[in-house]
């Protein structure tokens, strides 16, 4: 699967391309803007690009109203072929963002049963009873999604819905060629609906790629070979910047050691789950660690840990942005172009780096040298071994052990690394050391 070895890169388009906020009618070209970023996205180093919702919606793109239609605040289905064209000339996959478990009240068939009622032949479509009213004033009672009533829930037990909405993902294969998609609250959808899309998808492009938006719980219930091929790995996305915060390395190394760790009872040897430093729902990674110092630290966990990483617009060059109650504007902002400093050097570089090693890629995890402020952990496959060490410390750190070889090379820098005598992590450092065979 292309997508274990790639590097992800987020785009939030509603917010990334200034839209405005209520959806005003009034078709303009914006989407164009992303297709202006692929040079900085190529240069990143990543060769994915995942966006979040970008078809006919009420208001932020996850309370859709027309599948099968760019919103119109950021175009035409004309302008965003334009756009998948121009990344896929990059060496860019996209996918896209999968919104099935709900709909906003503005979706065509919500609205024939606002209209008809019990009349409608939708009204099967949704979790709707006509004894009760909404809160809206409907006549009638819908589920929605966790309490959000602008969130129309889909029933996803009818077999029309299911056909529908396969045949909006066969549309966008065929118009834009997409590369796979991101199944937006994956942990509510139907296990037996993921069945019928992962056998649907697979029938549909060869590797088209299926990562799943999940929490917490058992990530094996939903990726697995009849279902998801990942899934958002939130256990660690907290693990990665409270470790830091703390000053306690154990946290995430633990974590790690408990998914991927050389035991057989761990939970996820051989998978690759998507990790993240920050995204569209969380606080920026810049505004949440509290050593500013750290955040190329942070990036060095999240590429030279197990699983697929992913970056989020902006970030690369440490922009910040906080989540506020009942706002996420600050974390989905509109940036006039891209920036590049030494983090986003540094970024490329990982990025870089982690494409082209089969053990940052592929390889297995095993603890080496572990205390709250270091750690050296190895990757390893039958072709290639790798040591991942990080000093979260004002102070250098000298590491005794044995690294069962002499030499190595920073994948990071090319730097040639000499084991002998014990190894010096400078302050607030990161090296990717591929051992000599």
């Amino acid at each position: 699967m292309w997508a274990e070895n790639s590097v992800f890169y987020q785009i939030y388009p509603l917010g990334f391309c200034g839209a405005p906020k209520e959806n005003d009618g009034i078709t303009v070209n914006r989407i164009g803007k992303i297709a202006d970023w692929a040079d900085h996205i190529q240069r990143l180093g990543a060769d994915a690009v995942y966006l979040s919702p970008i078809f006919e919606s009420d208001r932020h793109g996850y309370d859709t109203r027309d599948y099968r239609k760019i919103d119109c605040r950021l175009g035409t289905n004309e302008d965003f072929t334009k756009v998948c064209e121009t990344l896929h000339a990059h060496g860019i996959r996209v996918v896209l963002d999968g919104v099935f478990n709900h709909v906003g009240r503005g979706f065509w068939a919500f609205q024939d049963v606002q209209e008809k009622k019990w009349d409608s032949p939708y009204k099967d479509w949704f979790h709707i009873h006509f004894d009760g009213n909404s809160n809206y004033n409907d006549g009638f009672w819908y589920e929605g999604w966790e309490g959000h009533f602008e969130l129309v829930k889909l029933n996803l037990r009818n077999p029309a819905v299911v056909d529908y909405l396969l045949d909006c993902v066969r549309s966008w294969v065929e118009e834009y060629d997409i590369d796979g998609l991101r199944l937006d609250v994956a942990y509510c959808l139907d296990h037996d609906f993921l069945r019928r899309l992962r056998q649907f998808t697979n029938g549909l492009k060869p590797e088209f790629f299926l990562v799943g938006e999940t929490l917490h719980g058992d990530y094996n219930q939903w990726v697995n070979d009849q279902m998801l091929h990942s899934c958002t790995n939130y256990e660690c996305y907290k693990g990665l910047y409270s470790s830091l915060n703390s000053m306690n390395l154990f946290e995430i190394v633990h974590s790690l050691k408990r998914q991927f760790g050389p035991e057989n009872w761990t939970l996820y040897k051989g998978k690759h789950l998507l990790c993240f430093c920050d995204n569209h729902d969380v606080t920026r990674v810049a505004s949440i660690l509290q050593e500013p110092r750290h955040l190329p630290l942070i990036y060095g966990l999240m590429f030279g840990m197990p699983g697929i990483p992913c970056l989020y617009y902006g970030s690369e060059w440490g922009a910040k942005g906080e989540k506020r109650p009942g706002s996420d504007d600050e974390l989905r902002p509109c940036f006039e172009a891209p920036e590049w400093n030494e983090l986003t050097d540094l970024i490329a570089a990982m990025a870089k780096a982690h494409r082209e090693s089969d053990a940052l890629c592929h390889g297995d995890f095993q603890d080496v040298v572990l205390t709250n402020r270091q750690t050296i952990f190895q990757r390893r496959t039958d072709k290639e071994r790798v040591l991942v060490a990080i000093n979260a410390d004002s102070q250098p750190y000298v590491a005794h052990f044995n690294a069962n070889c002499g030499r190595a090379v920073d994948l990071i820098t090319g730097k040639d690394h000499d084991f002998g005598g014990g190894s010096e992590l400078p302050p607030y450092s990161v090296a990717f050391w591929k051992c000599e065979r």
